[in-house]
């Protein structure tokens, strides 16, 4: 399990794009985005476009473990991208439509961490590379709603895991990568 993390538009997807394309020919692209508005079909289709053409695209955000263990085929190497939309995902998800002010954040967290606990078990016995792509949530100010405090301490929380779990970690500024593990 490799984990290539960075800031908003560092150049992670590229560059996990180009890890990956080293060590496997096939690629099962585990995509988490959700079509929300017209701007994110766009940015969605974009990145589809972008994909060669080979890799098979997987597009969801629930019970990930389980798409790795059963929907992966034999040579196929896995990019999950990206982390931290799937827990946006789960957290709005889960909430079942309640204001975020009445969310029950330390239930939720406990959920997402479960999730979590899971896809890092699936990703350690994966016997080809498996690369997730997350938001380094932690180097700006700390936000000044409820919902975002709770978003980064959350992102942070599980990007520490998953960093403790993988075999490398690479942080993306400006396109560059440097291995930090």
């Amino acid at each position: 399990m490799i984990l290539v993390t960075g800031g908003a538009r560092s150049g992670k997807s590229a560059y996990t794009e180009r890890l990956i394309a080293g060590q496997c020919e096939q690629v099962l692209y585990i995509a988490t985005a959700q079509v929300t508005d017209e701007e994110m079909a766009a940015r969605i289709e974009r990145h589809r476009q972008e994909r060669p053409s080979h890799w098979r695209t997987w597009e969801g955000y629930q019970d990930l473990a389980s798409v790795i263990r059963q929907h992966r085929q034999s040579e196929e190497g896995v990019i999950l991208e990206c982390v931290t939309t799937l827990i946006a995902n789960l957290l709005f998800d889960k909430s079942s439509g309640a204001s975020p002010d009445e969310w029950d954040f330390a239930s939720l967290e406990g959920f997402i961490q479960r999730q979590i606990d899971d896809l890092i078990v699936a990703c350690l016995h994966c016997p080809t590379p498996v690369y997730l792509v997350t938001n380094e949530v932690g180097m700006g100010i700390m936000p000044d709603n409820r919902l975002a405090r709770h978003f980064v301490d959350i992102a942070g929380r599980v990007n520490q895991k998953l960093a403790q779990a993988a075999k490398e970690v690479w942080l993306l500024v400006s396109g560059i990568g440097v291995k930090i593990k």
